[in-house]
């Protein structure tokens, strides 16, 4: 989307460009326990994958593991990318784009940066407070490990 801006300097027409914002999560395996899940300290609150905004410089790769340790005090490893969810309500205070991983940690997850806390859940006893789209990539991942899912979009008529 395109916004046409006016200089307060020249008064000559400037273009602003209105983007999605760039984010990542990650689902963090701890073997044998289940996935790492946070809970917001910042609204909106409850339940969320650890993730956050990409910075400026920074590839999706780095920006998981980064996010990673900062919310779950875990360095993760065996990073690979999952899927990436776009839908424009995904997040209620802008439009992101993230793109999601898998990867694995070793070591108990303390809560970092924005989270209060962490808790470890086995995929079938998920807390029902999740937050965004969380829930939606979450039962995606599941049906992924179950090989119920192609990898295709489902929302989509054949």
């Amino acid at each position: 989307m395109k916004e046409h801006l006016t200089c307060p300097a020249c008064g000559a027409v400037v273009d602003k460009y209105v983007n999605p914002i760039p984010a990542v999560d990650v689902i963090v395996e701890l073997e044998g326990r289940g996935v790492v899940l946070v809970e917001r300290r910042n609204p909106p609150h409850g339940w969320a994958l650890p993730g956050g905004f990409v910075d400026y410089g920074e590839s999706l790769e780095q920006a998981a593991r980064r996010e990673a340790e900062e919310e779950i005090s875990l360095k993760v490893e065996d990073l690979r990318q999952f899927r990436a969810y776009s839908d424009p309500a995904r997040d209620p205070r802008h439009h992101t784009i993230s793109v999601v991983f898998i990867a694995r940690a070793k070591g108990e997850p303390r809560g970092g940066d924005d989270a209060r806390r962490t808790e470890v859940f086995p995929l079938d006893e998920l807390p029902d407070n999740i937050v965004f789209d969380h829930a939606t990539i979450l039962n995606d991942y599941k049906q992924f490990k179950e090989g119920l899912d192609s990898g295709a979009d489902q929302s989509t008529p054949a």
